[in-house]
């Protein structure tokens, strides 16, 4: 069992070069704009987007550009339907037509900036998320309460699940997968800072193909820090190509609200 705490920030690579004499600074506003997309398609209802900036350097204000003027298509492979997105606002690319179906294959077609990027993912059949319970706990003197999510893992499947908890204003990301589990009733406690009575816990649970949860694990490994950052040029490899930073999801999603008693 494999239980990721993601929190997505930046991260301020500073190298520092010692002799006797000298001390060598890195020029860390020398490093080109990377297009960054982020894109779902889900079983919730359509209809879909597909947002596309682009990074800066670390030392300017955390206004990410948006790239507008792009080419965004859709396919499902599966139905053999595509969609050309709309550009809504700056940026940020909507669905037509296309549905997001448990089991089809969709492929992201996108042109911007004289370059050609693609993806494909396909979505896995949903899994149930029974309930939300709280489990609290005691250190130190002080009780902690955590949210726990319990559900059926499928037997004989590979499964693969994001979580993301909404509390507080704050969004904590979780990846796991049945590795460990596989047919097992599960009870995956996400741990975050102490709930208390009267909270509302706000949980979503996304299941996603093998190359969503690698990202999301391998980017839980590399970062910490606030909520939903946009995306670095330290992340992990994508499933877009071209060098693309972001990612490309079709999964399932399901949504549970719960009150701290």
């Amino acid at each position: 069992m494999r239980l990721v705490y993601i929190k997505y920030c930046f991260i301020i690579c500073c190298l520092l070069l010692f002799s006797c004499k000298k001390v060598i600074n890195v020029n860390l506003n020398s490093v080109a704009p990377q297009i960054v997309i982020e894109g779902n398609v889900t079983n919730a209802y359509a209809p879909y987007q597909v947002q596309i900036t682009q990074t800066v350097n670390f030392s300017a204000s955390n206004v990410f550009p948006a790239v507008s003027g792009a080419l965004v298509k859709i396919t499902d492979n599966t139905a053999a339907i595509t969609d050309t997105l709309k550009e809504t606002s700056a940026g940020v690319y909507t669905t037509n037509i296309i549905k997001g179906i448990p089991g089809h294959t969709y492929q992201l077609y996108v042109v911007a900036l004289g370059q050609t990027y693609t993806a494909i993912s396909t979505m896995p059949q949903p899994v149930l998320l029974d309930s939300v319970s709280f489990q609290r706990s005691n250190l130190f003197g002080k009780t902690n309460i955590n949210p726990t999510v319990n559900f059926q893992d499928p037997a004989g499947i590979t499964n693969y699940y994001i979580f993301r908890e909404y509390i507080k204003g704050k969004i904590n990301t979780y990846a796991f997968d049945d590795r460990l589990s596989d047919g097992k009733y599960i009870s995956l406690q996400l741990y975050t800072d102490s709930l208390f009575v009267g909270d509302t816990a706000n949980i979503q649970m996304n299941c996603v193909d093998k190359n969503i949860y690698n990202y999301f694990n391998a980017l839980g490994q590399n970062l910490t820090g606030g909520n939903n950052q946009p995306i670095s040029p330290s992340n992990p490899v994508s499933n877009i190509s071209n060098n693309a930073l972001g990612y490309f999801n079709a999964g399932t999603i399901i949504y549970k609200k719960r009150v701290v008693q």
